[in-house]
């Protein structure tokens, strides 16, 4: 078996897998489209970003993985596996190990992976060492009818990461803090009836995901939403996404009533990379044994800012 860092010879087998791929990041498929299209790979060019893909080839198949991390931030993301119709194969686990090693080395603890939970990938991602820590679905609200609603909504400053993080803590269960990381940049909406309902955003030329905190205390809550989606600035026609997290299911009833459609249910899954011994010191994962890890040509290049 021979697991390798993806390079140009490996250009047919993406072009080939392209409709082929499982992406095991839904913001980033709903905001930035295929992981293997032209936008996805254009990614791989980006200097800021960690981003790295492993072939694996057995028995005259070939399986490919990708991975992401973004600086400054405490876990990476599983991107995708292909083809599809290998997800079954014994060496999809080796090859999720492989990815998980290199996104030691740029210092992340966990590695994050959303999957439906019907899809032909759960089975490898428990075998690889994932764990189910919570469930979400996508509800599109693109379409959601206009209100007159005055709730105001204003962009994040500095000033309000204090108040935003405090809502964090309030609303994400303690179990759940190591992994959710807590809002640390100055991305989002809150809106001015009180510090009670923040929405981070992430988007891409595909389209936008909002994901909520909002306090269960919070009233008028979808007609904020609406305000929100209605008012949304930059949209240029884009469709809209709200991630609902398990931990806020009471905000499934009120997007069901507005109107948005709810994709289906999936699996947010864990892998953690670092454990801290009782001597208080962080222990790497180890490497498992016949599998070699070659760099990333686009994990060295140079993070300018």
């Amino acid at each position: 078996m021979s697991i390798r860092p993806l390079d140009l010879r490996d250009l047919p087998a993406l072009y080939r897998y392209r409709d082929e791929a499982i992406s095991l990041d839904s913001a980033r498929l709903l905001t930035r489209g295929n992981p293997l299209g032209a936008m996805g790979v254009m990614a791989y060019i980006n200097p800021r970003r960690h981003i790295y893909s492993a072939v694996a080839d057995e028995d005259r198949s070939t399986l490919l993985g990708g991975i992401i991390h973004t600086n400054g931030d405490t876990f990476a993301r599983l991107l995708y596996l292909a083809p599809t119709a290998l997800l079954d194969h014994p060496v999809v686990p080796l090859l999720i190990e492989n990815l998980s090693v290199q996104a030691g080395t740029w210092g992340a603890f966990h590695i994050l992976a959303e999957v439906d939970e019907i899809s032909d990938a759960f089975s490898p991602l428990r075998a690889a060492g994932f764990s189910v820590y919570a469930w979400q679905r996508m509800w599109d609200v693109g379409n959601l009818a206009d209100t007159d609603s005055n709730c105001k909504w204003s962009r994040v400053n500095s000033v309000d990461l204090p108040s935003i993080q405090t809502l964090y803590h309030q609303i994400v269960p303690p179990l759940l803090q190591p992994v959710e990381q807590m809002p640390k940049r100055t991305v989002g909406f809150i809106c001015n009836e009180g510090v009670n309902c923040y929405v981070g955003t992430s988007s891409g030329m595909a389209g936008i995901v909002l994901t909520p905190l909002i306090h269960p205390e919070a009233t008028n809550v979808s007609a904020k939403l609406i305000s929100l989606i209605d008012r949304f600035p930059d949209r240029g026609g884009r469709p809209i996404y709200i991630c609902v997290r398990s931990y806020q299911a009471w905000l499934e009833p009120v997007l069901e009533d507005l109107g948005a459609h709810a994709g289906a249910r999936q699996a947010v899954m864990v892998k953690h990379l670092t454990r801290l011994a009782k001597d208080e010191q962080v222990v790497k994962a180890v490497q498992p044994a016949g599998v070699s890890v070659q760099p990333s040509r686009v994990s060295h290049m140079g993070t300018k800012k």
